[in-house]
């Protein structure tokens, strides 16, 4: 598998890959090269076909031997017997002196053996005498034919001269076979009989036959190998590098990746699938494009409208993201912190405490952790959660997510409960006390009490019964205030409610010589409130001006529009006969105002006149009072929208003033900005 891989890597990169391979030079490498583009099945292919071809030839050759090695054995028996027979025949005569029987008899053999060439007699001393086809010493004494040389025998056969000897030798004619046989009568030598043979031709044609035979076979194996790479290249190799090269794009992502091979069968069947499976995975990934482009545009809207800061690290300990929460709380406006080491960015104080979490996260020794933090400029406490982030096997470490939680508002919130709790207790722990204090003296001391101190005593422990009184109906009316409840709104008009609390106050102020004067010159709207809530605002803010006002003094109260009304440039005559009315701007709000010539706040006290349970403690302020008048009607001028303002000087006296929305106004505006207001996040400035 991995030779296959890496052949089809090498011929990849040969048609055109990223890397294509330098320019080869030499025939003997670009051999080499040309065998590596082969596949493992092609080499093993051509390999086998080679291994066969020379086994086969081999044999074929091995065969054609035989035969010609039994083919000349065989024309060498034959010539040898037939020279043996033709010196039976004439040895005899020989001795006798008959030649011309023996050139008849020899002349006989000639023409019915047309294998033999020639036949040769020689006396002892080797002198041929008698030769056919051509004649020694002839009847008549002489002859142009006539032979007289002397027979070269070999040295084998003076050496052997018993035995016949066979010999070949090859002549313009072709081959012959010389064969030397002694002639002897009666133990006497005669001579010698040569005679020559031509081989077997039938024998000489299928040797030749059988030559010819296995070059065709092996030049045609050779062929058919060539033809076989030829076809397996354009039919199978290069539709299967073509597909190699498929899945290569497809595996790297590209999946407009296509084959158009005209292949058919089933290498076509199979490419035309591969297409239409690239096809689908394009779409599908187009389709997870989309998706995962929206779901990352939906996350990232979620990040950054998180109300708590949300930072994303790599599995380094870097920044890979953070939302504009966390970037306000660490004060990173207008710097880039991607890629940066969140310890490095962070103040001292916290890197320090977030240096052994983070370090245990990165180490995987821990998979969250948690802790809280104080910061300073300003002051600011931190909730920190650090959750590692994991791959599905939740074996690698990805990154670490960080939520940063502010928890300044919860923190002071927690502690005005608590100072709220305590300021409750202890005011109702005091007339607690002292009714307690006064019942008991009168239950074990009644009768030695005169009835003057028992009245003072039982005075005592009224006057203490209606302050707890009024301080549980105050926290009570705080409590409903601070529940959120949405108040439904109605149109009421105002001077009826002011009037009706002057009424209630006219006694006191008789008897203190306090002035109540109401100055109301023109007739003011209508506002949208709630009757109950704003007549207690009234009560509280005259009540206070009558409380700490002197004999003689003056107690003022007016209500205007605010801003003022006012009219609006005329149009111009340019505009001619179209219809025109005069603009003004409008109303808002209508601004009451509680002035009093009273002893005046100092600036210190300004600044936590609106604290719950908070008094003015000094030689001038000695009445008794909760604490809580000016923190209840606070918020009911915040639930109907409005805020509440003062201003005060010692000795010269205080004036309070708030804003109630017009009846025109929108409830629904209105629940908005006193949401705000109750979450400290509006704040209107008033002239």
């Amino acid at each position: 598998m991995e030779s296959t891989n890496s052949e089809a890597l090498v011929s990849w990169k040969n048609e055109g890959g990223p890397n294509p391979q330098p320019e080869v030079k030499g025939w003997l490498s670009k051999l080499k090269l040309w065998w590596t583009n082969f596949s493992l099945q092609t080499k093993l292919l051509t390999i086998a076909t080679l291994v066969v071809s020379l086994m086969m030839t081999g044999i074929t050759f091995f065969a054609l031997n035989g035969i010609q090695r039994d083919a000349g054995l065989n024309d060498t028996r034959y010539a040898r017997d037939l020279a043996l027979l033709i010196s039976g025949n004439v040895s005899e005569l020989i001795a006798e002196g008959k030649e011309n029987e023996v050139a008849n008899i020899s002349e006989q053999f000639w023409r019915s053996r047309k294998v033999l060439r020639y036949i040769f007699f020689a006396d002892s001393k080797g002198i041929i005498y008698l030769g056919i086809p051509v004649s020694g010493i002839p009847a008549n004494g002489y002859s142009e034919l006539q032979v007289s040389r002397k027979l070269e025998l070999p040295d084998e056969f003076k050496n052997r001269a018993q035995t016949p000897l066979v010999r070949k030798h090859i002549t313009p004619q072709g081959q012959v076979i010389n064969v030397f046989v002694p002639l002897f009568s009666k133990g006497n030598f005669l001579g010698t009989l040569a005679i020559g043979v031509n081989p077997n031709e039938n024998t000489l044609a299928s040797a030749a036959l059988t030559r010819e035979v296995t070059v065709v076979v092996f030049i045609s194996i050779w062929i058919l190998v060539i033809l076989g790479a030829v076809i397996n290249a354009l039919t199978i190799t290069r539709p299967v590098k073509e597909l190699l090269r498929g899945v290569r794009d497809i595996s790297a992502g590209n999946f407009d990746s296509r084959i158009s091979l005209p292949m058919s069968g089933d290498l076509g069947e199979l490419l035309n699938n591969f297409n239409t499976m690239a096809l689908q995975l394009q779409v599908y990934d187009a389709a997870n494009i989309e998706e995962l482009t929206a779901a990352q545009a939906k996350q990232q809207s979620l990040i950054a409208t998180m109300a708590d800061g949300a930072i994303l690290l790599d599995e380094k300990g870097k920044i890979v993201l953070a939302n504009p929460t966390a970037y306000r709380l660490f004060r990173w406006e207008g710097r880039k912190i991607e890629g940066q080491e969140l310890l490095n960015e962070l103040p001292e104080l916290l890197s320090n405490e977030l240096h052994e979490p983070i370090s245990l996260l990165l180490t995987k020794s821990t998979e969250s952790s948690d802790l809280r933090c104080i910061l300073d400029e300003p002051k600011r406490t931190l909730q920190i959660f650090l959750q590692s982030v994991r791959d599905p096997s939740l074996e690698n470490l990805k990154g670490i997510a960080v939520t940063i939680q502010d928890l300044t508002r919860e923190v002071e919130l927690n502690a005005a409960q608590s100072r709220f709790i305590s300021n409750v207790s202890h005011e109702l722990r005091t007339p607690l006390f002292n009714i307690k204090s006064y019942v008991e003296t009168l239950y074990d001391l009644g009768d030695q009490l005169s009835k003057e101190e028992q009245k003072e005593f039982l005075g005592v422990a009224n006057a203490e019964t209606d302050r707890l009184t009024r301080l549980v109906n105050d926290v009570l009316d705080l409590s409903k205030l601070e529940q959120g409840r949405s108040m439904e709104f109605e149109a009421i008009d105002l001077i009826p409610a002011i009037e009706q609390t002057l009424l209630n106050y006219k006694l006191n102020s008789d008897e203190k010589g306090v002035k109540l004067n109401l100055n109301i010159k023109e007739e003011i709207p209508k506002v949208l409130g709630k009757w109950d809530l704003v007549l207690q605002v009234l009560d509280n803010l005259i009540g206070n001006a009558l409380k700490f006002s002197q004999n003689g003094g003056l107690v003022n109260i007016s209500a205007y529009t605010w801003p003022d009304s006012c009219t609006a440039k005329p149009l111009k005559e340019e505009i001619g006969s179209a219809p025109a009315c005069e603009l003004v701007s409008p109303l808002p709000r209508l601004r009451i105002e509680i002035a009093d010539t009273g002893c005046g706040i100092n600036k210190e006290a300004q600044e936590r006149i609106f604290d719950r349970f908070y008094r003015v403690e000094d030689s001038v302020h000695t009445e008794i009072g909760t604490g809580l008048g000016l923190s209840i009607a606070k918020s009911i001028v915040e639930k109907h929208g409005g805020s509440i303002q003062m201003v005060s000087e010692l000795g010269l006296g205080t004036t309070f003033w708030f804003d109630l929305p017009l009846e025109g106004a929108d409830p629904n505006e209105l629940v908005i900005q006193a949401e705000r207001l109750n979450k400290g996040l509006f704040a209107e400035d008033v002239l």
